[in-house]
């Protein structure tokens, strides 16, 4: 294979995680719009927002193998079809009921993309498929939220435009999926393998599971954190510093998801174990920072918590992705990436929604907050916990 056929191809693979995960933070910056169109309320945010977590979680279950089997193409066309759908169904959308069917047909189309994507980029180069698979979440969670947040603020039809322009790059990538040949090579009895592989369970094979028990507490808690930017943070900036438009509240997300990708590429000659130390310390610290920043309503703490937890995320989504995927085999790539993301988006979608319960039915914005970031520290030191009881491994 040319080298650069091959790279071209890596990179088709991590930019359909980037946008896939783009559009999933794309509508953040719009719900104080859908909230004046169509009465939002807090809770009716994180709903949304758990909604969809658990579609990629049930889509993980069920058809995060399939790429193993079937291979990565027509599990690719498929995910990028729905996309397609679910982007105009967006644009469309004219109330909450709609927005809600989009976002659980974003979630099936994640969860079989994000596998069978982080796959083929492993099918491709082992050693920068991993990095491409750590450093793709990020940067389309932070693209698809500053990138909305400035057709909200400066562009027109703000609730319909940016799906439109995911729609068209959905279709392009679904062009250059169906022109480029397959790399996974499914072996006899392939159709009844595929049909078994969608009984709901995590694939681990038996050396991936000592260095899954250490990853998982971490992957959970750094998506955890997350999962605080994407439903409370811009709530927070709102109310807290008193900036009142779509880049501001979008602002906090940016920020940690984009030093999380610049972390992750700096990180890459460290050892996983270091890096997930590194990402249980500055959870932490980023928590710390953001519990400081409420009673002094300073932007400068919040945004400097704010860097130092990305910088957690980075490295803890990085390190537990490279303890684990060295241990598979090319016809298990799907379904042990599928279940580091099975992780990922427990830690994403249940204190998210919970905290929308608090947030409406608890103490109020501000006690939810201090309770999330605690709990996002105490996850940390589990995780901690789980690296220190376990010997390092050659």
């Amino acid at each position: 294979m040319p080298a650069r056929s091959a790279t071209a191809r890596l990179l088709l693979a991590a930019s359909i995680t980037v946008t896939v995960l783009a559009s999933s933070s794309a509508p953040t910056p719009l719900y104080a719009t859908y909230e004046r169109q169509w009465g939002f309320s807090p809770l009716t945010t994180t709903v949304v927002f758990g909604v969809y977590a658990l579609a990629v979680l049930t889509s993980l279950l069920v058809l995060g193998r399939l790429s193993d089997h079937v291979g990565r193409r027509p599990v690719l066309l498929a995910a990028l079809g729905v996309q397609v759908v679910a982007m105009i169904v967006l644009a469309t959308a004219p109330g909450v009921a709609e927005l809600l069917a989009a976002r659980v047909l974003q979630g099936l189309s994640t969860g079989a993309a994000v596998g069978a994507a982080g796959a083929l980029a492993l099918d491709l180069d082992r050693r920068r498929g991993a990095v491409a698979n750590s450093v793709a979440p990020p940067v389309g969670t932070a693209t698809g939220a500053v990138l909305s947040a400035l057709v909200v603020e400066f562009l027109p039809w703000p609730t319909h435009l940016v799906y439109v322009v995911l729609l068209v790059v959905y279709v392009l990538q679904a062009a250059a999926v169906a022109l480029a040949p397959e790399t996974a090579r499914p072996g006899e009895g392939a159709r009844a393998a595929a049909l078994a592989s969608l009984a709901p369970r995590i694939a681990l094979p038996p050396r991936s599971r000592a260095p899954f028990a250490v990853a998982a507490p971490v992957v959970f808690a750094v998506w955890a954190l997350a999962g605080f930017y994407g439903s409370l943070a811009p709530a927070l900036v709102r109310t807290v510093l008193g900036w009142d438009s779509p880049i501001a509240g979008s602002s906090a997300l940016f920020v940690q998801t984009a030093v999380a990708a610049v972390v992750v590429v700096l990180l890459r000659p460290v050892a996983a174990r270091t890096s997930v130390v590194v990402a249980v310390l500055a959870l932490a610290a980023g928590m710390g920072l953001t519990l400081l920043a409420l009673p002094l309503a300073s932007a400068a703490v919040l945004f400097t918590g704010t860097a130092v937890a990305g910088a957690g995320f980075g490295a803890g989504f990085q390190g537990g992705i490279r303890l684990v995927l060295p241990q598979a085999e090319p016809h298990e790539r799907a379904g042990v990436l599928s279940a580091v993301y099975v992780a990922a988006y427990l830690g994403l979608g249940l204190p998210a929604v919970l905290a929308g319960v608090l947030t409406v039915h608890g103490g109020g914005l501000l006690t939810t907050t201090r309770e999330y970031a605690v709990a996002v520290v105490v996850l940390a030191a589990l995780a901690a916990l789980s690296l220190a009881r376990r010997p390092a491994r050659p």
